[in-house]
């Protein structure tokens, strides 16, 4: 099995030669939404030449977009190891998914019923069950973070699961500052708890295999658009607890949840995003494949895809963590120590001393490389470390980055920092 090419695969992104005043762009954007691969771009263009149609129309074109939608549920459904196709729905964005089953989940409950959400999280695995409860006078309860090293405070989760809630909601990964979290006990925590259990593993989909099936949870939303692919948004229900839910939809609608005519096209690029880790892992995922058994085919090789991502990201996250480790001044938010990168992805927090994250920024997009600041919707994170309303500076490594990009970007944030 060949090496990890990096190179070899950053020819596949056309974003990739974009050049700034001569030089060429370094982009650690990815966590607000990575770039896309050719057979992306060519996907979507493709869908709109031969296959441009609504669904399940008699004629050609409607045949191909129908064949090409079943083709990307069971493609997610590869990604994710859900147990059927049927199991994934798609939509405009993790956000507007989470929105639309918080109110089928809260209706099913009770005034004085409780959720229980995390300080840790996105606003949109917050925000949502917010809503949603204050409709039904339900009662929402907050599980704290710890600051030093800005992980879940699993004693207070489990302090919460006492009053026996119904619905459960974390992250897998945070989008600010990288802490992944121990999904897998957290979920089997809250179901012996008799809760039901809501994944965002929008900020892990990027970095990590996901195999709801071994996970266990109920529900798991993620955004194509973080992994290779365009705007579109997924989320995976557990088939006995979707078909048991409430649904809001037009009487002729052929899915529960599926509402109206979906973006054909952008889930046509992410059939090809798929396809796209799947490639990686049956090039270079040899190694990888003996740790997801009982796996074949797409499946297997999206998984694999996926493992060498990580073993290909996490020594270059070390390598940025050791450059910015030299800047005066400069503090990581989060987890630090080499042994427990298997705690976070390589998504970088810091603060500046004497350069506010907005202005730190905007000094690294004049020289070429994009970076983000704030709060990136992570707003309880934010608030708990006592960081708004500026936030932070967001570092985000995707395996399209190479050590030059890391090394380029320590060289121009000691500059800012010493111009400071």
């Amino acid at each position: 099995m060949p090496e990890f090419d990096v190179e070899a695969l950053r020819a596949r992104f056309p974003a990739l030669a974009l050049e700034q005043d001569g030089v060429p762009v370094a982009l650690f954007d990815g966590p607000g939404g990575t770039q896309v691969p050719d057979t992306v771009i060519e996907a979507v263009s493709r869908y709109y030449r031969e296959s441009n149609a609504n669904h399940d129309g008699p004629f050609l074109t409607s045949r191909r977009s129908d064949a090409m939608l079943a083709d990307a549920h069971l493609a997610m459904a590869d990604l994710l190891n859900a147990a059927d196709p049927s199991e994934i729905k798609f939509g405009a964005n993790m956000t507007t998914l989470t929105l639309y089953i918080a109110r089928s989940l809260t209706a099913t409950m009770a005034p004085g019923d409780e959720i229980v959400v995390t300080a840790l999280d996105h606003e949109a695995n917050v925000g949502p069950w917010r809503s949603a409860a204050a409709d039904r006078g339900l009662t929402v309860r907050t599980v704290d973070i710890r600051p030093e090293d800005v992980t879940l405070d699993v004693e207070g989760f489990d302090a919460l699961l006492h009053g026996r809630p119904k619905l459960v909601a974390f992250g897998w990964a945070s989008n600010a500052v990288g802490t992944v979290n121990p999904v897998a006990e957290l979920v089997r925590r809250a179901h012996e708890a008799g809760a039901l259990t809501y994944v965002d593993a929008v900020a892990a989909a990027p970095h990590l295999p996901i195999d709801v099936q071994a996970l266990g949870t109920d529900f798991l939303a993620c955004s194509a658009y973080k992994f290779f692919g365009p705007h579109v948004g997924v989320l995976y229900g557990r088939g006995d607890v979707l078909d048991a839910l409430p649904s809001y939809k037009l009487r002729p609608a052929y899915d529960l949840f599926e509402t109206g005519t979906l973006n054909h096209e952008g889930i046509a690029g992410t059939l090809a995003a798929v396809e796209y880790v799947a490639d990686i892992g049956e090039r270079y995922g040899g190694g990888f494949a003996a740790g997801f058994p009982g796996m074949t085919g797409r499946r297997l090789h999206a998984h694999a895809g996926m493992a060498a991502i990580r073993a290909c990201e996490m020594p270059l996250f070390g390598r940025l963590l050791d450059g910015l480790e030299t800047i005066p001044g400069l503090r990581l938010w989060g987890i630090a120590e080499r042994d427990r990168f298997d705690e976070r992805v390589p998504t970088a927090a810091v603060t500046l001393g004497g350069v506010t994250p907005e202005a730190a920024s905007i000094a690294l997009g004049d020289r070429g490389i994009a970076t983000w600041w704030g709060d990136f919707y992570a707003v309880g994170p934010i608030e708990r470390l006592g960081l708004a309303p500026e936030g932070v500076l967001r570092i985000g490594l995707m395996h399209y980055n190479t050590a030059a990009e890391v090394d380029r970007l320590v060289a121009e944030l000691r500059e800012i920092a010493a111009g400071a």
